[in-house]
């Protein structure tokens, strides 16, 4: 799922998302009610028609920003206040206020609000806020109204496995239509969290989605369906491609190095996105080097196209029984030994 944390997938159109296989895209409840507010999304029909999207939409509760503005919120049983990155003001978001805003927003899938401590985090306060997060997701449930939008609980624990299973039994038993594996990426290494994940992944519903919330690199995504994850987001498509990095099948190519400024290749020869169809490695060097705006563009399109592909020939393999085998091949091209 591509994310559009400010009702934009940073640099690309609609019509772009959609062209190369976007299914559903991602929303942000705390930063969207900031700017430009909730209650003016839905005056003006909500967030699909306000960015233009066709497709589902996704939207996050503000509980990541717990982890990330740590240093402007301030977290009680209450909910979460933040005094706003922007202008300094206070929004008190407790899962109530995360429930409404969502709704107005008009999101396919809403998250419930959760405490996303940090991966290290002390014994205590990681089993306080998984306490918090269950007692908080009855909140969300029972505020929550609209029938057209389904609302997905959200897991945290850590690495601890028996808490994350405490965490899920009480979140399963609420019936929830989806679960979310949150916490990751946090502060733990990839390595931890893919031994984490395949235990985390098994106390959760098999016939309803699953989803790993802010991962990853391309192989993290592999690691993650290996362990029966279904859904996955993250912003290293655009970040990285807003910083020169592309993905392709033979590994990351970092597009400011100096080898590249004669390059008539394209990023990727086994590529048939637009940028790769059109640009060579030398005009986006030079793009990059001059600092136009169109070389983010472009290498954001390309890593969107490579991750949606991934995940495409993710999903035939399963369908193959090959998933093993494309995996493998998979971690041998990008460590460079295929």
């Amino acid at each position: 799922m591509p994310v559009g944390t400010q009702a934009t997938v940073k640099g690309i159109t609609p019509d772009q998302l959609a062209a190369f296989g976007s299914r559903i895209i991602l929303g942000n409840t705390y930063h969207l009610t900031l700017r430009p507010g909730d209650a003016l999304i839905a005056e003006l029909g909500g967030l699909h028609r306000f960015m233009s999207w066709n497709g589902p939409i996704l939207t996050d509760s503000g509980g990541y920003q717990v982890f990330s503005l740590a240093d402007v919120r301030k977290i009680t049983d209450a909910g979460a206040t933040f005094k706003s990155h922007i202008d300094g003001k206070i929004l008190d978001l407790t899962p109530e206020r995360a429930v409404e805003i969502q709704q107005n927003l008009g999101s396919d899938i809403a998250m419930v609000l959760d405490e996303c401590p940090p991966a290290k985090a002390p014994d205590a306060v990681m089993q306080a806020a998984v306490d918090r997060s269950i007692r908080w997701a009855e909140r969300c449930k029972a505020a929550h109204t609209r029938k057209d939008q389904a609302q997905f609980a959200i897991i945290q624990g850590g690495l601890d496995i028996k808490l994350r299973q405490r965490c899920a039994e009480a979140l399963v038993a609420m019936d929830f239509p989806g679960y979310a594996q949150g916490g990751f990426s946090v502060g733990e290494s990839p390595e931890e969290m893919a031994a984490a994940l395949p235990e985390c992944v098994d106390v959760m519903p098999t016939h309803k989605p699953r989803y790993l919330m802010g991962v990853g690199r391309p192989q993290d995504l592999l690691a993650g369906v290996a362990s029966g994850i279904d859904m996955f987001d993250c912003v290293m498509p655009t970040r990285n491609g807003r910083n020169a990095m592309a993905f392709t099948n033979s590994g990351p190519v970092r597009l400011r190095n100096a080898q590249h400024r004669r390059d008539p290749a394209p990023l990727a020869s086994d590529c048939a996105c637009y940028t790769c169809q059109h640009f060579s490695r030398a005009y986006l060097h030079h793009l990059f080097h001059v600092e136009e705006m169109l070389g983010p563009t472009l290498v954001s399109l390309h890593n969107l196209a490579f991750y949606l592909d991934l995940m495409a020939r993710t999903r035939s393999a399963i369908a193959a029984g090959r998933f093993a085998e494309f995996h493998a091949d998979c971690l041998a091209r990008w460590s460079g030994n295929a």
